[in-house]
């Protein structure tokens, strides 16, 4: 799998005339999260502990029977290494919707499976104010995730507000930051949360 990264820009020095000229660096080169090359590196290795569980994982209801797509979840662990990610995924247990597509309750503290997916393909985009939004974009063999994400100042806090593949409009760094409302999703605007809130450890 390649990532897909925006190279960080050099300074350049040269005397003449006795005196150090500098070329600077692109408008938003500087800072430690500031290009996606930076912020890979910055992640490469560690583990990233879901500790907040959005009520919308990727776009759907924790609480709604989606069949396989069912969204309720206990926890989270993804482990980027050497440009992939996988993810862990502790699912929790759906309580009162037995059929497709009722509604009933997700209860985050039993453990109904636990899923794990190797990424076939990782992007990084569109950086923008040392981290506070860049687009990220996933791909799993069978499906895929895209949507924004965001570094708080010291590295510690991730946050993915992700999507399926292809469902969502509004969901770039272009449309605005994490969390603002610009998501459309199956024709309407999304109204749910889904930032997941991830530890870096």
């Amino acid at each position: 799998m390649r990532l897909t990264f925006v190279l960080s820009a050099t300074l350049l020095f040269a005397a003449c005339g006795g005196e150090d000229l500098t070329v600077p660096a692109p408008v938003g080169s500087t800072g430690k999260f500031s290009t996606s090359n930076k912020i890979q590196a910055h992640l490469d290795g560690k583990t990233l502990s879901m500790v907040t569980i959005p009520s919308h994982p990727n776009g759907f209801d924790e609480d709604v029977n989606f069949g396989q797509a069912t969204q309720c979840y206990k926890t989270v662990t993804m482990k980027p290494q050497g440009g992939r990610i996988q993810v862990i995924s502790e699912l929790g247990t759906l309580m009162n919707a037995a059929m497709t597509g009722t509604r009933g309750e997700c209860d985050h503290t039993s453990l109904s499976a636990q899923l794990t997916f190797d990424s076939t393909a990782v992007l990084i985009e569109n950086v923008k104010n040392n981290g506070a939004c860049f687009d990220f974009t996933v791909t799993f063999p069978g499906f895929g995730q895209e949507g924004r994400g965001s570094l708080n100042a010291d590295g510690t806090t991730l946050i993915l507000e992700l999507f399926f593949k292809d469902q969502a409009t509004g969901h770039r760094c272009a449309d605005g930051n994490v969390g603002d409302p610009t998501v459309t999703l199956s024709q309407a605007m999304f109204t749910g949360d889904a930032k997941q809130t991830y530890s870096v450890q």
